[in-house]
């Protein structure tokens, strides 16, 4: 039979399906990130006032609870990866937004009748990697299915908006209705969680495209991280972001900065995490009209180099208005990596391993928050909270120049390409 031809789409939102897909992802990025905050400031509150931490031992409470985040997704990373292989992405994009429900209304309860603790906080935190850890492959593997090659870094950035905006509204809404109500924002993250996966179901069903014979689940997890590892220019730009995040974490003491050095409480943390994405939601916005094109490698090493040194002085701040200010430019900077970082390897990964590269990508960049929170914590009960936020901002910069020496790949990528996308996914395939 003769293929029946797609409209010739122009941008990613004259496709139906990228739609729903956006829309989708735009509410639960709002929700989870407003649940993800707050429950940062409350355990931070908590840790001063129920237990009578001083700021020190308060502060390292955070990074425990970023450690009980990712220690789920380092053991479910190979898992979640060959569930985005090998079942519906929708489904698994549903059931991970349900359980984030599901914790969001347990958060909200548990506010509502003051019965808050330290291990039930650190235990929903741990589920809350758990979904995220399920999401994120399967959520990132879809946009490739649904948008043409051609599209694919307007899609990215388009999608990166959806995300920072949500960012923005999220935790500045959350902080918000906070004040107001302490459980009303995680009622409404409930809420919107469930609309987001029934929202995504609506998008047509996408599965990984495979080739030959059925291979044993264990095997795939194995030709994952051999595809990875093996590709050198994937490697450079997975560890990049790994290695510079895990040490520039200032998102991660913005508690200690709202409640004791800035004195700006619960909305104004909000606030802040709101100018990281408001910062990126701009960048993001700007690069789906004008993607970059040339020379994206050493652009990438430039985001990230300039990305520490905006962290050291956001560390030496005292200034609230400054702060947001530098908080913006964090985000603005990170957003330029983070698009470059995506649209390669989105385009650089076959289909039927798509899952399991943005599993790794995912527990890496998982790794640069979790784990940098951590770091976060213990390096704030050495150097203090600017101590360590400055050390953080000096490490990325250090961490930048060595990559760019020992990927002398990344440094030479001048362009996207795409070597194993379709022309056009959209379009309908022949009978």
């Amino acid at each position: 039979m003769i293929e029946a031809s797609s409209p010739p789409y122009k941008t990613p939102l004259s496709i139906p399906d990228y739609r729903r897909y956006w829309v989708a992802r735009f509410l639960a990025v709002f929700a989870t990130i407003s649940m993800v905050v707050l429950i940062g400031y409350q355990t931070y509150d908590v840790a001063r006032a129920d237990y009578g931490m001083d700021r020190a031992e308060a502060a390292f409470q955070l990074g425990l609870l970023g450690l009980a985040q990712f220690i789920p997704l380092l053991l479910l990373t190979p898992v979640a990866g060959i569930a985005a292989d090998r079942f519906d992405r929708r489904i698994v994009v549903l059931i991970a937004n349900l359980v984030d429900a599901g914790i969001a209304a347990v958060l909200a309860v548990m506010t509502m009748q003051d019965a808050l603790n330290l291990p039930i906080l650190f235990t929903l935190a741990a589920l809350h990697g758990a979904a995220r850890v399920f999401n994120g492959p399967a959520l990132s593997a879809i946009a490739p299915n649904i948008v043409p090659p051609r599209l694919l870094p307007r899609a990215i950035a388009l999608g990166s908006i959806a995300w920072q905006v949500g960012s923005v509204i999220g935790p500045g809404a959350g902080g918000l209705l906070f004040e107001y109500s302490p459980s009303f924002p995680h009622f409404l993250s409930a809420g919107l969680l469930v609309v987001s996966g029934v929202l995504i179901m609506t998008v047509r069903p996408v599965r990984a495209r495979h080739e030959g014979p059925p291979v044993h689940p264990v095997r795939q997890i194995v030709l994952g991280f051999q595809f990875v590892t093996r590709e050198r220019f994937l490697l450079g730009c997975i560890t990049l972001d790994l290695f510079a995040v895990l040490m520039a974490g200032a998102t991660a003491l913005l508690p200690v900065y709202a409640r004791d050095i800035l004195g700006v409480g619960p909305d104004g943390l909000g606030f802040m995490r709101g100018a990281i994405a408001a910062g990126a939601a701009i960048v993001a916005l700007i690069l789906s009209v004008r993607p970059l094109e040339k020379n994206v490698g050493v652009k990438m090493l430039w985001s990230v180099g300039v990305f520490g040194a905006v962290t050291i002085a956001f560390a030496l701040s005292r200034d609230y208005m400054l702060s947001l200010a530098l908080l913006a430019m964090l985000g603005a900077t990170d957003m330029v990596s983070v698009f470059i970082r995506s649209s390669l390897i989105q385009l650089n990964t076959p289909d039927s391993m798509r899952g399991r590269v943005s599993s790794i990508s995912g527990l890496a960049i998982s790794a640069s928050n979790e784990l940098g929170e951590m770091q976060s914590g213990l390096a704030a009960l050495v150097l203090g909270a600017t101590g360590a936020v400055a050390f953080g901002g000096a490490g990325a910069i250090f961490i930048t120049l060595l990559w760019a020496w020992w990927f002398p790949e990344i440094r030479n990528a001048k362009t996207f390409s795409s070597k194993y996308l379709d022309d056009d996914p959209t379009r309908e395939k022949p009978v």
